[in-house]
Parts: C-alpha cells; structure tokens; sequence
C-alpha cells in the first residue's frame, strides 16, 4: 500500500481552508488542489510498502511512545519552492518545538526500520494545490492577503498511519492505524 505518516486536522480547520480554496480555484483552475476533507499534515511519507512493513512501521511508531500534546496556528498561504517557480500552494503553521521534534522522531524510527530520512529541513505546511509546471501564479498571488489569515488553532494529541489510494478524482486517504500521545 502507497502510505505516509500525519496529523489529521478537525473539522472546523477543513472547513476555513476549504472557503479559501473556492476562493482561489476560479484564479488557478489549472492547478491539482487538494480535496478540503483530505488536507493534513505530513510528518513522513513512505512510499509504497508491503504488508510487513506495515507491520514493522506499525510496532517502530508505537514504541516511540507518548509525545506532550501542543496546539498548532493555522496561518498564511504560500509557495514552495517559492512564488517565482511555484511546485506547490500552501496554508502555514506556526507551532511549537514538540512538532518538529514529533517530526524527528517519527524519522529517526523510520530510519531504523530502513526508510531514509528526508533531507530537507521540516516546514510544517498544509498542502492546498499543487502546479504541473512551476510558473509564476499572478492571479493567485493577487487574492493573497496583505496579513497573514488566522485559519484556526487545533491541538494535536495524536497522528496516524494513513494509505493512500490514488483514483481519478483524487487521492483517497484512509486511517490504518493512531497513535495517542
């Protein structure tokens, strides 16, 4: 199964960057955006893994432990890797040192059982859509506000073991295994 490691967002976080997606998609139809209801956030991707290492991802994720739980801002959109040659649109964090190192251990357990480690810095992001050909999105940048939106708080207390199946009509992401604090 194609799977990945997340923080899933609550409803009210779903629905305030859904408004702001139907506000952006008529600026930036040719862009893939991302269904509201699946928007998380990534701690690790994995990739295509087999029923075993589902299994060994699901023991190494568990014996990491609790974690203290800490509350995440919602704020600001933005571009990666930047407005000039956007890849992707997102909406920004603001969160405490506990994600980055939830982050890092989440790494540092996968990296044991085989995966490698991701070698660019964490940037807690949300991702909203993302470009086929990375060009400037003037229409786009146009709807930006000025100040960064507040688009809600959440608190974090758990992540999960997500897969992912592709369609047609988008990536469906289903819950295959929590992991409380």
């Amino acid at each position: 199964m194609r799977a990945f490691i997340a923080i899933d967002l609550p409803e009210p976080i779903h629905a305030a960057l859904s408004q702001h997606q139907a506000a952006f998609r008529a600026a930036c139809p040719d862009a893939r955006w991302t269904r509201p209801e699946g928007i998380h956030l990534t701690l690790k991707f994995l990739g295509e893994i087999s029923d075993a290492q589902v299994k060994q991802v699901s023991e190494a994720l568990a014996a990491l432990g609790g974690f203290p739980a800490f509350s995440v801002q919602v704020e600001g959109f933005g571009f990666f890797p930047d407005a000039r040659r956007p890849r992707v649109f997102w909406a920004g964090l603001e969160a405490p040192p506990a994600l980055a190192e939830l982050t890092d251990r989440v790494e540092a357990a996968m990296e044991r059982i085989g995966f490698p480690r991701e070698q660019r810095s964490f940037t807690p992001h949300l991702t909203l859509a993302r470009f086929k050909v990375p060009r400037p999105q003037p229409a786009l940048q146009s709807l930006l506000p000025r100040e960064a939106p507040d688009l809600g708080r959440f608190e974090v207390s758990e992540f999960f073991l997500f897969e992912s199946r592709l369609s047609p009509h988008g990536a469906q992401y289903l819950k295959v295994m929590r992991f409380p604090r």
